[in-house]
């Protein structure tokens, strides 16, 4: 049995409390909003985890430890590679594994649709760090036996093992670019980004023409929790999204794209796949066709 797409603060310290806790992961990554196009900056989550975390929790680096280097249109890492980091990182092929960030869930996302991907069981903390501390429960702060508040003991590695791929995640660009305006392909950006209207971490502004737009943050209220189930589906029906069909999710690097994945499986829609080059490879072919649109205020 699969786990939930979600788990709350309160519902995660009590699994913590068990005999066999899941092992956390910290995914958080900090991506700098692009100043001017092709302006791509981010740096390290691990001075904020340093700064805070969830006792016992590891941070990971997202975009090294499970993605593969970006000249291929690829970013995820191969299974068994991925399987092996989490191995040294204690989990096991049975481990269940709770994952979130402090940056608004999108890189939690994102190592949540990689590990679902190769069959571990694993949640996302609805609200990340935030919720956890709104709900009165106890941070950790440095790392190892001798740092404050965090006398945890480090985790042991499990045996490495073979992992099982549970389905076909990703859609590779030749499929995009025979998809048709039918509501199946959507992109995760904001209005802004999709429509143009701001500068792109890219080589070009817009979207893939036939493509709908249900922003991935606007899945999540204001506190950073996921919206209901109902909601969530409302949200692709008014954007234009056919929920009866195969969707093929987009952004612009493959982060938001699995936010909208996790979303779409917390309502219990899981017929979806990533294109994981998304905006990236797309905007850098300038035979490949980008739309803007003139938002209105």
């Amino acid at each position: 049995m699969s786990a939930p797409a979600f788990v709350d603060a309160g519902t995660l310290a009590q699994q913590l409390a068990t005999e066999r806790p899941p092992v956390v992961l910290d995914a958080t990554l900090v991506l700098h909003k692009p100043r001017f196009d092709g302006d791509f900056s981010a740096e390290s989550g691990r001075e904020r985890w340093l700064a805070a975390h969830i006792p016992s929790s590891h941070h990971v680096a997202i975009d090294t430890d499970f993605s593969a280097p970006h000249v291929t249109h690829d970013h995820h890492e191969q299974p068994q590679r991925i399987a092996d980091r989490l191995a040294e990182l204690g989990v096991g092929q049975q481990t269940r594994v709770v994952v979130y960030d402090s940056v608004g869930t999108l890189w939690a996302a994102r190592l949540w649709y990689l590990l679902d991907w190769i069959g571990v069981e694993v949640s996302v903390l609805d609200g990340g760090l935030r919720a956890w501390r709104t709900a009165g429960l106890p941070v950790a702060v440095g790392t190892g036996p001798d740092a404050a508040s965090d006398a945890a003991p480090a985790t042991a590695p499990a045996a490495r093992w073979r992992p099982t791929v549970t389905r076909d995640a990703w859609v590779e660009r030749d499929e995009v670019e025979l998809a048709s305006a039918d509501g199946t392909l959507v992109c995760g950006l904001s209005a802004a980004a999709f429509a143009g209207a701001e500068p792109t971490r890219y080589s070009r502004r817009g979207h893939i023409p036939g493509s709908v737009n249900v922003p991935a943050r606007g899945l999540f209220d204001a506190d950073g929790r996921v919206l209901a189930p109902a909601e969530v589906r409302e949200r692709y029906l008014a954007a234009g999204a056919d929920l009866d069909a195969e969707l093929l999710l987009y952004c612009g690097g493959g982060i938001s794209a699995t936010a909208n994945a996790l979303a779409l499986a917390h309502a219990g829609i899981r017929s979806v796949r990533v294109y994981d080059g998304s905006l990236e490879e797309w905007s850098a072919d300038p035979s490949l066709p980008l739309t803007t649109l003139e938002l209105v205020e």
